[in-house]
């Protein structure tokens, strides 16, 4: 069985990835203009890179579509934080350039190794605490407001902004350390 037939067979991850995919362009689009297009990373360059690496999990069953989106904006957020590592090792001309980050914490990450630095602080917050560690997943990775990331994990937006808050000073005592 070739490698295409093995990604077809998974059929309903494709229908989630299907059903969501405007959505899902919508973040990559968002993300590619985050981070530039630089290295060939343009937001349906992003999707489909998405879309092939999550369906070579032919385990993964998600329960609903917020459970799907929060895992394809966590494989984005690797694929980007993988292109940026990717790039600093080549010798010449390997800076990838961020443009911005439209979040209250991020307002200028300039620096490759401060957001490589983020992505690590932020995989130790969610051994400890994994609902934080999707909050500012989905807000500064994703670039998801409070309402949208509240409607996602079926939240109030206050509870939302308390636990940003919290994570916030945890990830900022984290990286001081």
């Amino acid at each position: 069985m070739s490698d295409a037939t093995n990604i077809l067979s998974a059929p309903a991850q494709d229908q989630q990835f299907h059903a969501l995919y405007a959505e899902l362009h919508r973040l990559a689009r968002r993300e590619s203009r985050r981070y530039g297009d630089a290295q060939g990373m343009g937001p349906t360059t992003l999707l489909h890179e998405t879309y092939l690496q999550m369906s070579q999990r032919r385990s993964l069953v998600f329960p609903d579509p917020q459970h799907f989106m929060a895992y394809a904006s966590r494989t984005m957020r690797g694929l980007v934080i993988d292109r940026l590592r990717a790039g600093q090792a080549q010798r010449r001309g390997g800076a990838f350039s961020i443009t911005s980050l439209d979040t209250q914490t991020a307002e200028e990450v300039q620096d490759p190794d401060t957001l490589d630095d983020i992505s690590r602080v932020l995989d130790e917050l969610a051994q400890l605490e994994p609902e934080l560690a999707q909050v500012v997943d989905l807000k500064f990775f994703c670039g998801f407001t409070m309402a949208e990331i509240a409607g996602q994990l079926g939240l109030s937006e206050r509870t939302v902004h308390r636990q940003w808050e919290k994570a916030r000073g945890l990830l900022y005592l984290s990286l001081k350390a």
